[in-house]
């Protein structure tokens, strides 16, 4: 889940010297330059406006509710922390934001992505509880914030090796600076671990129970909860009541795998990328190493779009609230600019006041 930035430092000898031509093109870095504009946009934006419309719904507030808002703030994290400072990097391929930052973005990123993982497993866990045992224990409100606390904690502390063994160095550039004064007096940002075996141990279990483990407990949880459904739409076609109620589960149950399928997908290619990174760099050791990472990245990145996108066009209430939102929006806007046309109307009639008492005694 952190962030590999594959650079020219970590190159062979042998490429330094076709570096020039593996420079991407100007049309190349507006359009990912674009790409990633757009990502951050609508992460931005929709998870920020999401927060804001399960926060006035205060009347219809429940536990996936809380946990889909705090899968927000993770994504916002993402977008604000780590998204402008990978694509500056992987652009430049030195790092200038200094040191503090080099530690953060990794960190931020992995705790971010720990938060998103185990919000989607909390949800996966309520919805289970309400439909296949709907006798037994239900999470209420009270439950839910607590949980969010601990899954914040949990993430700060497996992350901060990332925030420990990251730093600045000109090391792998020193041999670079000699071919290309692009790299003289620079810096990179990588981790930097005691050993080998230490950095491959961690980023390995990382992966597991922060990617792959977490995800199949959510598949086994949804398909029990899909055979649940099966069985009792089977059993209560009849009823009108009971089959609107199911109708409504399996509506938010689709949206819910939507969001962690996507989540999966998307999360994916950079995850194999690390794998690949860790175990065997030098198979990413040629001239498109960095397009590799940047695309495997930048659909990494997608994931921080599907929170607000699914939930607002397979929630119809969602749709009605920003719709209210926007609109409430508008007429702030325009309420404050006709407070400014009267306040600048009023400015104007107290100087022609001013200007008449000025010219009056002149006139005597």
């Amino acid at each position: 889940g952190d962030t590999r930035f594959p650079s020219v430092a970590n190159s062979s000898k042998s490429q330094v010297m076709q570096f020039e031509s593996c420079h991407p093109s100007l049309p190349a870095i507006f359009l990912l330059i674009t790409a990633y504009a757009i990502v951050t946009l609508v992460g931005l934006v929709g998870n920020l406006c999401l927060i804001v419309i399960i926060r006035k719904q205060k009347e219809n507030q429940n536990v996936t509710n809380i946990l889909i808002a705090n899968l927000s703030i993770s994504d916002i994290f993402i977008c604000v922390m780590c998204i402008p400072f990978t694509v500056a990097y992987t652009l430049m391929d030195y790092w200038v934001f200094g040191e503090a930052m080099c530690k953060l973005t990794s960190f931020v990123q992995s705790m971010s992505i720990t938060v998103s993982t185990f919000s989607l497993v909390l949800i996966a866990v309520e919805r289970y509880q309400l439909i296949v045992n709907p006798r037994g224990w239900k999470p209420n409100i009270s439950h839910a914030f607590w949980a969010i606390i601990f899954i914040w904690a949990f993430s700060l502390i497996i992350s901060t090796p990332f925030f420990i063994f990251h730093q600045i160095t000109d090391d792998p550039l020193r041999n670079l600076s000699y071919h290309n004064d692009i790299y003289a007096n620079k810096v990179v940002c990588i981790e930097v671990w005691p050993s080998i075996e230490e950095r491959l141990g961690f980023t390995t279990t990382m992966l597991v129970f922060q990617y792959f483990f977490p995800l199949v407990f959510i598949f086994i949880c949804y398909l029990r909860i899909f055979v649940c459904l099966r069985k009792r739409h089977n059993k209560v076609d009849k009823v009108r009541e009971n089959e609107n109620r199911l109708n409504e589960n399996k509506r938010i149950n689709i949206m819910l795998i939507s969001i962690v399928l996507t989540f999966g997908t998307c999360w994916l290619p950079l995850n194999v990328f690390n794998i690949v990174f860790d175990w065997n760099y030098e198979a990413l050791m040629n001239c498109h190493h960095n397009v590799v990472f940047t695309l495997c990245h930048l659909v990494a990145m997608i994931s921080t779009c599907v929170n607000p996108v699914f939930y607002g066009f397979l929630n119809k209430n969602f749709q009605k609230d920003l719709v209210v939102l926007l609109h409430n929006l508008r007429c702030f806007e325009s309420r404050r600019i006709y407070e400014n046309i009267a306040l600048s109307t009023l400015n104007t009639d107290v100087s022609k006041g001013s200007l008449k008492l000025t010219n009056g005694p002149a006139n005597i």
